[in-house]
């Protein structure tokens, strides 16, 4: 394995519809086999972060969204040896959101409540962690900036 590798970058979206129900899923495999946590996934070759959370988040639960900002950051490491780093970005589902479940990827998809998260078994550490607390400072994107035709970026977006 190459040193990148070993670098993982993930994205997780945080849907809060209006009503205030979160969307949570409950896949069928890795270490959140069976708990309910976020839509989320690794960014591919090609997309921003900002992106990849918008894709993931509509593959697994068919509810098409935009980004209201960054939330924040989960950084871990793995068996002394894999950098494990997700972002976590606050979502707004856009009119009209029906979740559809990935099934070859998840056991369910729904928008619960954040008393039914806070008291079912099954709800993840990070969920309990996001549901303890209030949404704190998101930090909004911006894009149109260009740091120089030197870099070659065909996507830019600050989240600062």
């Amino acid at each position: 394995m190459g040193k990148r590798e070993n670098v993982w970058l993930s994205v997780a979206g945080v849907v809060i519809s209006e009503d205030g129900r979160w969307l949570v899923v409950k896949k069928r495999y890795g270490g959140l086999k069976g708990s309910w946590s976020l839509p989320a996934g690794f960014v591919d070759e090609g997309e921003t972060a900002d992106q990849a959370v918008l894709r993931e988040v509509e593959e697994e639960t068919g509810v098409e969204c935009s980004v209201t900002g960054l939330l924040g950051l989960r950084t871990g490491v793995i068996r002394e040896s894999i950098s494990d780093n997700m972002l976590v970005f606050l979502l707004e589902p856009l009119p009209g959101h029906r979740v559809t479940v990935q099934e070859s990827e998840l056991y369910d998809a729904k928008f619960m409540t954040s008393v039914e998260l806070k008291a079912d078994p099954d709800t993840s550490m990070l969920l309990h962690h996001l549901l303890s607390k209030p949404i704190g400072q998101v930090v909004s994107g911006a894009e149109g900036l260009d740091p120089g035709k030197q870099f070659h970026y065909s996507v830019y977006r600050l989240f600062l």
